[in-house]
């Protein structure tokens, strides 16, 4: 144990590796409390501490009266270039993904719209919202915001598939790139109503801004995701001889 780390800190470290080594599998019940405290020779407070922690962060599931289990893995996403729809990327992790429309409405252009897609003051804005489901357990909740006379009168059908697909298909609109930015939140009463997690709960939010092939804003977005239920994987390219 390094010297500057705690003691639930280590036993922390120690059981996420058993579980992400497989060692602990998906379902498994994790020995007892007492168990951990003869394993790691400490007190019942330190591996609680421990415990916790990896129940805040959604590896494990703590059931009163029955004990400690391991979680089902996180749903896995891409931040880096993939032609995979949500349904596919979960396909692979042996989950079933699902979109679901909560609201389509038209607004009119506010100050934050018009400076993210070069839009006029009050022009007709497509507000689309949607939960994404993996396994019917609720994982994002999106607002994405397109220009009406980019794509006019998008269907509730369309909007719960691919909505990229849905402007390349119907509208003959294709992205070309995103620019997506990556913070940290707390879930407030709407995002824990809509994700049905604990309010305060620590989550991902992401902004997109999609462009076609001329630079043109098409769509923005506003996505949270449970971040005891996702994790985010990032693949870069580099040409030989490339270093950072």
């Amino acid at each position: 144990m390094e010297t500057n780390q705690s003691l639930h800190s280590y036993i922390k470290e120690e059981l996420l590796d058993r579980i992400k080594s497989g060692l602990y599998q998906a379902g498994q019940q994790l020995p007892t409390e007492y168990e951990l405290c003869e394993d790691f020779d400490v007190s019942r407070t330190t591996v609680r501490a421990a415990l916790n922690q990896l129940t805040l962060e959604g590896y494990l599931i703590r059931q009163q009266g029955k004990g400690t289990f391991v979680a089902d893995q996180k749903v896995r996403q891409t931040l880096s270039d993939t032609p995979d729809t949500y349904t596919e990327q979960l396909a692979v992790q042996g989950k079933r993904g699902h979109v679901a429309a909560v609201d389509l409405t038209v607004v009119p252009a506010n100050a934050a719209i018009v400076a993210k897609l070069h839009v006029t003051l009050n022009d007709p804005i497509q507000r689309i919202e949607r939960i994404r489901r993996a396994n019917d357990e609720p994982t994002q909740y999106e607002i994405s915001y397109i220009p009406w006379h980019i794509a006019p009168g998008i269907t509730k059908k369309q909007s719960e598939h691919s909505l990229y697909t849905t402007l390349r298909e119907t509208f003959s609109i294709s992205v070309a790139k995103t620019t997506e930015s990556l913070e940290i939140t707390l879930a407030d009463e709407r995002i824990s109503a809509h994700l049905d997690c604990e309010l305060g709960m620590p989550c991902f939010y992401i902004e997109t801004v999609a462009e076609n092939k001329d630079g043109q804003p098409i769509e923005y977005s506003r996505s949270y995701f449970r971040g005891d239920k996702t994790n985010f994987v990032i693949e870069r390219h580099y040409a030989a001889g490339d270093a950072l």
